[in-house]
Formats: C-alpha cells, structure tokens, sequence
C-alpha cells in the first residue's frame, strides 16, 4: 500500500470522508490488501463434535488429547456455516459521541468498523441484522444477506444519534430473548455501565449458545489523559461539570480506567468471548487486520 492510502487510512483523515458507506468501504480495502485469504473466514468454522477414527480419515483432524487419555482415535468435526447470522450490536449512548479533537467520535469510529465488517460479511453471503441501543433498544434491522439489508443497515447507523444514557447490561438481557438462535453477535461500545451488570448481560447471550465478540470503544483521551491546564470536564449520560486541575487526576483516573478494563477483559475470557480493544485513533484497517487474522489462525490450530 502506498504511503498516500495509509494516511487516507488514518482516523482522523477519515472523519473526513462524510459518508458512511465511503469510509467502512476504504477500510474494507486496507485490511484486504495484500492479503491472499481473507482472515475473516475464521469466523465461519465452528467445532461441531468428536467421532471415532474410521480407516481413510484424514490425520489431520485427530485429537490427539484425547488419544492420550483414552488410547483410542477420535477425530474432531466441524461445520461449515454458509450461512452464519450475524449481529452488530451498536451503542448509541451519549458518551460514545465523545471525540478528542480533531478525531472521530467513539460511535462514527465504532460505526466504521461495525459497517467495514458487515461488508466482509456480506460478501460471503452471510445474514447480518443490526441492534441500536442507549438505555434501551432504540432500533433493530433483522439479519439478512441481501445488498438492500445491507444499505439499510449502513443508512440507520448514520441516523442514528447519540443522545441518551446507557443501560448496556439490562439491554443485553432483553437482547438475549429476542434472539433463540444461536449466531455471532459483535459488541460495539464504551461499555460505560456497571461492570458486572455488563458481564452479566453478557452471559445471558452466551448461554443462549451465541459466539461474542467485545469490540471495546475507547477515545485517545480516555486512555491517554493528554490534558494539562484547568480544564471544566463536561458531563455525559446526565453527569455534572467539573472544573479541575486535571494534573492532580490523571494518575488516579487512568488507573480506575484500567481496572475497569481489566476487569471486563477478564470477565470475558471466563465466559470465552473475544475481547478486542479499539482506540479511535488507531487505524481500523490495522486493527482489524490483526484481530481476525489471529482469530482465523486460533480456529485453524483446532482444525
């Protein structure tokens, strides 16, 4: 890739480009470049079950594990979904419309990705449905892997604004039983909410037999701290201003910050979901790049 394509690719040239469609499509193309396979295939191949090893099977696809505790062959199974049902859960709380200056708000960069991956999805004819949500759920597009589902969901996250509080864990539980059908549901928010109440929606998908992936939105400010001046901090989600010397609070806050992202980081490997960290000033090309490369190559070693 040229150098003038990677700087296209930056997230505050991209804030940019106004339309929605433009920019998850140049992101499309980053994270495809040079590349002979698309990693996003991992995606599609799910463990089914165990069989005994009959003469002809391929090798391969022995578990030897299992060899070594019961001295018998067995081989691993799996599916090939063509038609995997996909879910982009998308939040659109008032917090995620924070941008540090000159950068994208956390929800146009969590829309980015969002639309940049149903587009992947699209192209391997799977169904994609969208979920909006703030304290409730705002809008729903049900999964489907036409062209016209697809510019539908593209048009509803560029209408969609963020304006109000955040219920994510509660939301997630409704969620959950609206949704019998086991898919790949894909988590775009800030997850500013209790901790547990949020790791406990969670679960209540993943004990519906849903794969999840966290798509953690932070803002550079949020993870860097860069301010040094008296600063009035505006208050989101109906919380007060605050005027102070942001120097006395940077230690403090960005360790609180980090507690709370370990903590979901950890919650989420206890439950086997994916948790992936994006900082809206990062490329998305990149870290997408990186993630579903290494999720394709996890799925391949249990091949």
């Amino acid at each position: 890739m040229v150098e003038t394509e990677k700087n296209y690719l930056d997230p505050a040239v991209l804030n940019k480009v106004s339309k929605l469609e433009m920019r998850a499509r140049l992101v499309v193309e980053g994270f495809i470049s040079g590349m002979h396979k698309s990693p996003y295939r991992g995606f599609s191949v799910e463990f089914a079950q165990h069989r005994e090893y009959v003469a002809g099977d391929d090798v391969r696809h022995i578990d030897w594990k299992i060899y070594g505790k019961s001295d018998r062959l067995h081989i691993k199974e799996y599916e090939e979904e063509t038609n995997l049902r996909s879910f982009l859960f998308v939040d659109q709380s008032e917090s995620m419309s924070y941008a540090y200056d000159g950068g994208m708000s956390k929800f146009d960069y969590a829309s980015t990705a969002a639309a940049a991956l149903a587009f992947m999805m699209q192209q391997q004819s799977d169904a994609i449905g969208l979920h909006l949500f703030d304290d409730k759920l705002v809008k729903s597009v049900p999964a489907s892997n036409t062209r016209g589902n697809l510019s539908n969901i593209i048009h509803n996250l560029e209408e969609a604004e963020a304006t109000q509080k955040t219920k994510i864990g509660s939301v997630l539980q409704e969620l959950a039983g609206h949704m019998p059908k086991r898919g790949l549901v894909l988590l775009f928010s800030d997850l500013f909410d209790d901790a547990e109440h949020v790791l406990r929606g969670l679960r209540a998908l993943g004990q519906r037999g849903h794969d999840i992936i966290v798509f953690h939105v932070l803002d550079r400010d949020e993870v860097e701290f860069p301010f040094e001046r008296m600063t009035m901090f505006e208050g989101m989600e109906e919380m007060p201003e605050l005027l102070a010397d942001p120097r006395s609070l940077r230690d403090a806050y960005l360790a609180e910050v980090a507690e709370f992202r370990e903590t979901i980081r950890r919650g989420c490997l206890g439950q086997k979901i994916d948790y992936v960290k994006l900082v809206n000033n990062q490329p998305l090309d990149v870290v997408l790049t990186s993630y579903l490369a290494a999720r394709a190559a996890r799925a391949k070693r249990f091949k």
